[in-house]
């Protein structure tokens, strides 16, 4: 291993929540001066949060998006050549599990660097964790389009493997997503969901499509414009 670290540095989930990082991810935070991150304006937010002790105008802070180009992470990593520790940082939770960094951290091996992964919140495993569902088998899917073939096909993988999907869905469009949900998959399918986890808001509930289909309008999750992951799990075929 030559050079400087390549930090993973989990960050908030939310504007709350710093007690939420274990110490020493924290001070590693403010220990380095270079940082990858998705975002430049929520990584400034998140290291003033955290109390960085130098100016946050004076760090090198570079914006890499939400898909980095390959082309460009030779030119970023270029500090831990010179001995300089960096910090890849998403908007929210973790780099490189369902957030950008993948690419980082595959360059810096190739090029003999030392990766070290922080302990931070993680929502697919806050979730997870959380369901009450299956949590030795299961697959994170991203994204999904709201297309009711597509639900059947996640709740027919995990009937036949008995693992959880995991999902997630634009905060604006959680409502719609879990709308489909309920129209497309069966009633015994079991549907976690997860929502502004780690915040004073945290909501988690777990129910049957049936039993979800069952409660009044007003009785179920608030999820217009709010973090959510949906986990779901549907009963074994025999």
């Amino acid at each position: 291993m030559t050079g400087g670290r390549l930090y993973l540095l989990p960050t908030l989930l939310g504007a709350d929540g710093t007690d939420d990082l274990p110490p020493r991810t924290v001070t590693v935070a403010r220990q380095v001066r270079h940082f990858l991150a998705e975002d430049a304006k929520s990584a400034r937010a998140f290291l003033k949060a955290i109390g960085h002790p130098d100016p946050i105008a004076g760090l090198s802070i570079v914006e890499i998006g939400h898909e980095p180009p390959a082309e460009r992470l030779d030119d970023w990593l270029a500090p831990l050549a010179a001995g300089h520790d960096v910090a890849v940082v998403a908007e929210a939770g973790c780099p490189a599990v369902a957030d950008p960094g993948a690419g980082l951290v595959a360059r810096a091996h190739a090029l003999g660097h030392r990766v070290v992964p922080l302990v931070g919140p993680s929502a697919l495993l806050l979730a997870l964790m959380a369901a009450g569902l299956n949590g030795q088998a299961f697959r994170f899917v991203g994204y999904l389009p709201t297309l009711r073939a597509v639900l059947q096909t996640l709740e027919r993988r995990s009937a036949a493997e008995s693992e959880t999907q995991l999902f997630i869905e634009t905060p604006y469009r959680n409502a719609r997503l879990f709308d489909m949900v309920l129209a497309a998959c069966a009633p015994g399918v079991r549907l976690a969901v997860a929502t502004d986890l780690t915040l004073p808001d945290e909501a988690i509930a777990m129910r049957t499509v049936a039993q979800w289909r069952a409660l009044a309008p007003a009785q179920r999750p608030r999820l217009e414009r709010r973090p959510t992951v949906f986990a779901l799990l549907a009963p074994g075929r025999r």
